[in-house]
C-alpha cells in the first residue's frame, strides 16, 4: 500500500505571499531529496498551493514533515495563512489521483489546520 497525502494552504494577504513562497520552494527542494517520496504533484492557484505527494508509508512522510524547511514552515502557517487543511489515505498504487477527485477527498475527509486568522 501507498500513503498519499494532500494539502491545501490558502493565503490572501500580499504581505504573506513572498515568504509563503519562499518556504513552499525550500519544502519543495527538501522534498525531492526526501527517502520514500515516490513522486509528487504540486498545483498553484491564486492565493492557494496545493501539494499531493506519494509516499513509500506514513513514516516517510512524518519524516519529511517533522525536519528540515518543511517543519521551520509549519509554524509560519498560522499566520500565513486564512485556510489551511490536509488529508491523507492509502492506495494500491502510486499513481496520483487528479486534481477534481483530490478536491472532492479534501472536502469529505480533510482535516483543518488551526489558522490565527480564519476565513
Amino acid at each position: 500500500m501507498v500513503f498519499i497525502s494532500a494539502t491545501r494552504a490558502r493565503v490572501t494577504r500580499p504581505l504573506y505571499k513572498l515568504p509563503f513562497s519562499l518556504h513552499s520552494i525550500l519544502s519543495i527542494l527538501q522534498l525531492n531529496r526526501a527517502s520514500g517520496k515516490l513522486c509528487a504533484k504540486f498545483r498553484w492557484r491564486p492565493n492557494e498551493f496545493w501539494t499531493l505527494i506519494a509516499w513509500q508509508d506514513k513514516a516517510s512522510m512524518l519524516a519529511y514533515r517533522n525536519t528540515g524547511a518543511h517543519r521551520r514552515a509549519m509554524p509560519k502557517l498560522t499566520l500565513w495563512c486564512d485556510e489551511a487543511s490536509f488529508v491523507h489515505w492509502y492506495q494500491e498504487s502510486a499513481e496520483l489521483p487528479n486534481w477534481q477527485a483530490v478536491e472532492q477527498r479534501m472536502m469529505e475527509q480533510g482535516k483543518l489546520v488551526k489558522v490565527g486568522h480564519p476565513s
